[in-house]
């Protein structure tokens, strides 16, 4: 349970699920559409949907192609958009304040890229004292064995391992499959 006061709603997250992220990732349409059923679910269930959009002035400037949303994934009136520079979704970003202003201290986790995006706000968001869960198959990363990191596969089971394993004092973590996710 969530060591935030007086936090009891849960959002979905829906982190950097952009053309010049998710392009080359591995199964993204299947990634992509069980996003989008995340998101249909979500709002269907009541609970909060959250985007967050990252940028960098290099590679991904905003408002370029790459940095846009992927077309399959459409942003709600009213729905925030918190935009990032760095890999945890908090970091530098006003997530917390949106976040509390809701009420929320659980999050359910959704996007790319797994091996940075996702772990760092997985972990951010713990250490802050929220409740994390990890939809499973809903979340990617392009390939980097070039460089000498495991294959897609092999980043996203482990992560998957892990975090259904991970524990904090008071908060709790885990992974659950797109299609359990939001059930009542």
């Amino acid at each position: 349970m969530t060591t935030l006061a007086n936090r009891p709603n849960t959002a979905l997250l829906v982190i950097d699920v952009q053309n010049g992220v998710v392009n080359h990732a591995h199964n993204r349409d299947e990634v992509v559409a069980n996003v989008a059923a995340l998101v249909d679910k979500a709002r269907a269930a009541g609970v909060d949907v959250v985007w967050v959009q990252h940028s960098n002035a290099e590679h991904m400037p905003k408002e370029s192609d790459g940095w846009q949303f992927v077309p399959e994934l459409k942003v709600a009136d009213g729905e925030p958009v918190v935009h990032k520079t760095y890999a945890d979704s908090f970091e530098a970003t006003n997530l917390e304040e949106v976040l509390a202003g809701k009420g929320i201290g659980s999050l359910v986790v959704s996007g790319a890229q797994t091996d940075e995006c996702i772990r760092s706000t997985l972990h951010g968001a713990v250490v802050r004292g929220y409740d994390a869960l990890l939809v499973s198959d809903a979340h990617t990363t392009e390939d980097l064995s070039e460089y000498g990191a495991p294959t897609p596969d092999k980043v996203i089971a482990h992560t998957n391992l892990y975090w259904e394993n991970h524990t904090a004092p008071g908060r709790t973590a885990g992974v659950v499959k797109a299609e359990e996710a939001f059930k009542s």
